[in-house]
């Protein structure tokens, strides 16, 4: 792997591993210097820390791919032409959600809560801190796919068949989230990226279908979700209101 790459990986270590440091730091600044509530800024500091090292986190990438050198195989090897990498992308839309469910189906299968902690986590937060939603849905999921598909799983199709590239590469994505017993899921997600990049050879078509499916997501869940538990739980009451008048 070359220089430029193994730096980005190590630039995505450390921006994950920064909060440690960060989050008190930006907590001590708000309380004691700007004299923010106590309370408040526990929210805030996360909040503030998460958009300020993930941007950055991207930028020093962006800059570190600035001469945009063709290094692996895929780089070098010719992309599909605009108009067909655009279906791929939408279509990979649908496989990333076909592969969701099916990964959750499994892991229900073999006794596994299909809910994730870490996606519940970034909800809770996002109600807390909107502005998160922007990491969550589209910093986010671009840093993952330039590290784990670019970087990662294309050095490793280097020198291993597709298969075994994209299952290491998918397992390390899985375990990147911090949630191992959920490595079903990530992995299966991670497979569908790569097979879009290998297919395409272009990094912003599994980054269009990652976005995509995040912000769906989180549309989903923030919205449609709750309207839809408050719309049968309001469907009940008058079926039982209904009930009561009738008997």
């Amino acid at each position: 792997m070359k220089k430029s790459y193994l730096l980005i990986v190590l630039t995505f270590i450390v921006m994950q591993l920064s909060s440690y440091i960060g989050v008190p730091l930006f907590f001590q600044i708000g309380t004691k210097v700007l004299h923010i509530d106590p309370e408040q800024m526990k929210v805030n500091a996360v909040g503030y820390w998460i958009l300020f090292s993930f941007s950055v986190g991207l930028a020093l990438v962006l800059f570190l791919l600035r001469k945009n050198e063709k290094y692996t195989k895929i780089e070098k090897d010719q992309p599909l032409p605009v108009g067909q990498s655009f279906t791929w992308a939408i279509i990979g839309i649908f496989m990333a959600f076909f592969a969701q469910i099916s990964a959750g189906l499994v892991e229900k299968a073999i006794g596994i809560n299909p809910g994730s902690e870490n996606t519940q986590q970034i909800l809770q937060l996002i109600e807390l801190f909107p502005a998160i939603v922007i990491i969550s849905s589209i910093i986010g999921p671009i840093l993952e796919e330039i590290v784990f598909r670019k970087v990662i799983f294309g050095s490793l199709y280097d020198r291993l068949p597709f298969w075994v590239a994209a299952l290491l590469s998918s397992v390390i994505f899985a375990l990147a989230h911090f949630e191992p017993v959920h490595i079903i899921l990530y992995a299966t997600m991670g497979f569908v990226f790569a097979f879009l990049y290998v297919m395409t050879k272009r990094i912003i078509v599994p980054i269009i279908a990652h976005v995509s499916m995040n912000t769906i997501v989180v549309i989903l869940q923030l919205f449609l979700v709750d309207k839809l538990e408050k719309y049968i739980e309001k469907t009940a009451q008058f079926v039982w209101w209904i009930g009561g008048f009738f008997s």
